[in-house]
């Protein structure tokens, strides 16, 4: 209990001093350095590895006194909007052919006989909440093997390697046991800064990037400077948003065949920043190239063998970096957000390999 009291006083003096820091900022400093200010006086605030050992968060971890100042900052600007990233959840949204599809059933009205109460309600008829819609995947989603696997060799599955050193034993030891670590229950609340890169514009020029399009580290650093962030930079547990336009399509049958995303290298490159989460508006993070999903073309040029989805396999598998798919980034990418607080809460669902989400990002508005 008293380490509970001394954590919220200790949020609270973090919220008056941002307050503090931004309004001193803006009185002797050039307009913009405010912001520098208090992210740079959140550095020392922000975790580092190596984490504890039998760590299930990631970089989950960096979340804390540091991200929590960043976003105050954010969170009072004059003019600051809150915004919804995530798609409305219904029975007739697009739906991946990767989980099981996702079907509500809604009762009739009902009430309680003897009083004057009348309720309504629904239930899940079938198909997986965590893998539709836009979700979040844990740790434990994605993990890889020693060998290419060939279809058909189920006991191939025990040399699987997971987030930390994890084993196939540790993890799943069962073919119908929950996750028993890197379940989505151990990814924390992730309140922090965010970073909005609009590659729709500056990649795209004015179009959705086109399927099996790559978005390297060169073109993020590029992104960066265009939209004059390259002073600030991408710091650790930031979150990264990236709007490719293949939202646009969101309601299309096409939608889930293909797609944009990052390249190994970016990947690579967001590991060395030591952000917490990194997010597209597009179904797979990774890139797909029309046709690769039914086995009719290879996938884009630079991705490893043997790992068609890269993209997962480093974030999940090696960096500890948590992802959301089918992101709705159109509004905030309009208003030029390109920095924001924003808060992502996953269910705490216990072994279950990833969470329908509902993140939103609270800023200003760009003036230009």
């Amino acid at each position: 209990m008293l380490s509970d009291i001394k954590k919220s006083i200790f949020i609270l003096l973090t919220i008056a001093a941002v307050s503090i820091v931004a309004g001193c900022a803006r009185t002797e400093t050039a307009a913009g350095n405010d912001e520098l200010a208090v992210t740079q006086q959140s550095s020392s605030l922000v975790r580092t590895a190596p984490w504890p050992a039998g760590d299930e968060k990631g970089m989950g971890n960096t979340i804390g006194a540091g991200t929590w100042m960043r976003c105050a900052y954010y969170m009072q600007q004059p003019g600051a909007k809150s915004y919804e990233l995530s798609h409305v959840r219904s029975n007739d949204m697009t739906q991946s052919p990767f989980g099981v599809p996702l079907t509500y059933d809604y009762r009739p009205t009902v009430g309680i006989p003897g009083t004057k109460h009348a309720f309504n309600g629904e239930q899940i008829a079938s198909g997986e909440p965590g893998a539709q819609g836009t979700q979040m995947d844990a740790l434990g989603h994605f993990a890889y093997l020693d060998k290419v696997w060939d279809g058909a060799d189920q006991s191939a599955f025990n040399s699987a390697q997971y987030y930390g050193g994890y084993k196939q034993s540790d993890v799943k030891p069962s073919p119908d046991s929950p996750l028993q670590k890197l379940g989505i229950e151990n990814a924390p609340p992730i309140v922090t800064s965010a970073i909005l890169l609009d590659a729709r514009t500056y990649l795209g020029g004015g179009s959705a990037l086109a399927p099996g399009q790559r978005i390297t580290k060169q073109d993020i650093e590029d992104m960066m400077k265009a939209q004059g962030l390259a002073e600030r930079g991408l710091l650790p547990g930031d979150v990264l948003y990236i709007y490719t336009g293949w939202s646009d399509i969101w309601d299309s049958d096409e939608y889930y065949t293909k797609g944009p995303g990052l390249s190994y290298d970016a990947a690579l490159y967001l590991a060395e920043k030591n952000i917490v989460l990194v997010a597209l508006d597009n179904p797979f993070t990774d890139p797909v190239n029309e046709g690769q999903l039914a086995g009719k073309a290879d996938a884009p040029e630079g991705t490893p063998e043997g790992l068609p989805f890269a993209i997962h396999h480093q974030n999940l598998a090696n960096s500890g970096i948590y992802q959301i798919q089918n992101m709705k980034l159109d509004e905030l990418a309009k208003d030029k957000v390109w920095t924001s607080c924003t808060m992502i809460l996953p269910l705490r669902s216990k072994g279950n390999s990833g969470s329908p989400i509902r993140p939103v990002a609270i800023g200003r508005p760009h003036d230009g």
